[in-house]
């Protein structure tokens, strides 16, 4: 039997003892988990300092990558802090979403459940194996978790220390597995578990994302790309949009909800083009820009269709001058992934239609997209920002990793 078909099976009888587990069991879990991470801490940096070494001359070794696969002190107290977040949250798991009496007497209810067996097939972050181990434990379900070869040694040293420190609490190893096989048919095979995995969640590029949504037979949550816009208006307060502009494209350019396309009205792109120019360009930024905006500054590349579309991942950046609020909006639906929009507007008639016009997880007025984060969201940590429209839309915490149950209670009721 393989690898995927075992630790599925395991995971599915983890998650039945797991779900009636009480929060407090739970919570003893997750502090386990955080004390344990930092405990460990010099094995963990030994094990990623492997997986840095082995990758550095791939051509995929770009500074984006390497600061997604990156581990250090700082990152590993941020995942314990993450961990005792989740502790302190309310359990979703048993919440009555909504209870309402009958004509015949009988009570109707909803009440939050586990979804039981999750799955993730993701890439180079090692910090999402500890993310997803702590959410889907708080939650009530078991997850299997199937990373990228390029993280594998922190992935399996990670996934070692969460599953001994849940066991250590009462609760059982298969609550956190890892597939050790980070081949193509392992994949395969964990996407077409749906006999035991329950729902499958894809996180990383567009590539990844794309061959789970078409080879999967369990279902799937998809955590798109962003490809994210910031626009600026007319009534801008330009200071504003420069700082709000250089920290979505400069903070941390290897993320979902990095800026990749500047859309500037044309009454204000000679004012403000230059000035967010000089700042990003002294930031290492490339800029690839339309016929107008390369008027302005005739030093950069000229933008083609495909800049438009791509997510870059990078400090690489397209900027298109547009006649006005329409336009943006026209641009922004004909090529967004529908993750994280802004504007950065002083009319509150234009922030209003922006924000009803833009079909998107996140809609931004005059702040960055970077903050499209579980955590700043207040949700503790997140498994993926999803943009799709069932079951959950943006950032996905303990309470997107539940579904419901009907619960009827009666006396002696016949129909």
């Amino acid at each position: 039997m393989s690898e995927v078909i075992n630790k599925t099976r395991a995971a599915g009888r983890a998650a039945r003892v797991l779900a009636a587990a009480s929060t407090d069991e739970k919570n003893r879990a997750l502090e386990s988990m955080a004390e344990a991470l930092k405990a460990r801490e010099e094995s963990i940096l030994a094990a990623n300092s492997v997986d840095l070494k082995n990758f550095e001359d791939s051509p995929r070794f770009s500074p984006a990558f390497r600061d997604r696969l990156r581990l250090n002190g700082e990152r590993i107290d941020a995942m314990a802090a993450g961990l005792r977040t989740l502790r302190d949250l309310p359990d979703p798991v048993g919440e009555f979403v909504a209870m309402r009496r009958l004509p015949n007497g009988m009570d109707v209810g909803q009440v939050r459940v586990p979804l039981g067996v999750i799955g993730m097939i993701y890439e180079a972050r090692p910090n999402v194996t500890v993310d997803a181990a702590g959410l889907c434990l708080k939650a009530g379900s078991a997850v299997v978790l199937r990373g990228s070869s390029e993280a594998i040694n922190s992935n399996l040293e990670l996934a070692s220390i969460l599953g001994e420190a849940s066991e250590e609490a009462g609760l059982p190893r298969g609550c956190v597995s890892l597939i050790e096989d980070t081949s193509r048919d392992a994949a395969i095979q964990l996407m077409r578990a749906d006999r035991y995995v329950d729902v499958l969640i894809p996180r990383g590029g567009a590539n990844l994302i794309a061959t789970v949504v078409q080879n999967s037979s369990v279902p799937v949550i998809e955590t798109g790309t962003g490809n994210c816009h910031t626009y600026v208006d007319s009534a801008a307060d330009l200071e504003m949009a420069v700082r709000i502009a250089q920290n979505a494209k400069v903070d941390r350019p290897g993320v979902c909800n990095s800026m990749e396309t500047l859309l500037v009205h044309r009454a204000v792109a000679k004012e403000f083009l230059p000035r967010i120019a000089e700042i990003l360009e002294r930031d290492g930024v490339e800029l690839r820009g339309c016929p107008e905006t390369r008027r302005i500054l005739p030093g950069i590349t000229l933008a083609d269709e495909s800049d438009w579309r791509t997510e870059y991942l990078d400090l690489i950046l397209a900027v298109r001058v547009v006649a006005d609020l329409t336009e943006a909006l026209d641009h922004i639906d004909e090529y967004s992934t529908g993750h994280s929009e802004a504007i950065v507007t002083g009319d509150y008639a234009r922030s209003r239609r922006f924000v009803d016009g833009v079909d998107a997880a996140a809609v931004y007025v005059n702040a960055s997209t970077r903050f499209t984060d579980g955590h700043e969201f207040g949700l503790g940590a997140e498994i993926g920002i999803s943009t799709q429209k069932l079951h959950a839309r943006g950032p996905m915490g303990l309470r997107e990793l539940t579904t419901t149950k009907y619960v009827i209670m009666g006396d002696g009721h016949t129909r």
